[in-house]
């Protein structure tokens, strides 16, 4: 499937990242910008800011890192997982999460019923895990090509992000996906095996990706 971008090319983005302000959170504008290697990340009250930093942080599905604790944790079937069960809950959770050095969150009201839509257009999807019928832990994203953009995650008990992000990471290995978009490096999502690539070679990887149909629609694989 072609994909048309709006946005100036990425290179052209400062050192920190940042590429351009304004525009909106259409379909359309969300479409253009992950295709072309860019994502929105903004403060409440500021105008919308379009990133495409350097270097990029990306997990390949068969470089995930399961943890002997983790492992442990997924053989005692804790919680019950599944995908696009329940989007909204997911992003209105990812949301109201605290996180260190960020006041506030960039999960804005306009943010969640941007991606809403895009979840009711079948291009974002959620993974959820539930502990004892209650949402425990979860994370959502974009889907183009082979391509899955990771945008937050969230979790009230212990492993519950990093039981989705596993069964999510199993079922993108079955889909011959190429990566997952982590975006910016933290710590977290390295330890789970994700690695810094170049500005360069993420948009050459994502070329590739995109060569491949979009799985549109909900995700319908409910775990445990």
């Amino acid at each position: 499937m072609p994909y048309q971008t709006i946005f100036p090319d990425p290179e052209k983005a400062d050192k920190e990242g940042l590429l351009a302000a304004g525009g909106d959170l259409s379909v359309e504008s969300l479409i253009s910008a992950y295709s072309a290697g860019i994502f929105p990340w903004y403060d409440e009250g500021s105008p919308i800011l379009w990133w495409s930093p350097d270097p990029r942080l990306v997990l390949i599905p068969v470089r995930f890192n399961l943890s002997y604790t983790l492992k442990q944790t997924i053989r005692r079937g804790r919680f019950n997982v599944f995908f696009d069960r329940d989007f909204a809950a997911v992003i209105r959770k990812c949301a109201m999460t605290k996180r260190n050095n960020q006041v506030g969150t960039w999960i804005t009201p306009e943010m969640q019923q941007a991606y809403i839509t895009l979840y009711q257009m079948g291009y974002a999807h959620s993974v959820e895990a539930y502990f004892e019928g209650k949402l425990a832990g979860g994370l959502y994203g974009v889907s183009l090509g082979k391509a899955f953009f990771g945008e937050s995650m969230f979790y009230h008990k212990p492993d519950a992000s990093k039981v989705a992000l596993y069964y999510l990471v199993e079922q993108l290995k079955k889909w011959d996906f190429h990566f997952i978009d982590a975006q910016q490096s933290t710590a977290h999502m390295k330890r789970l095996g994700a690695e810094e690539i170049s500005r360069k070679e993420f948009l050459s990887k994502l070329k590739k990706a995109l060569e491949f149909p979009t799985r549109i629609g909900k995700w319908k694989m409910d775990i445990g």
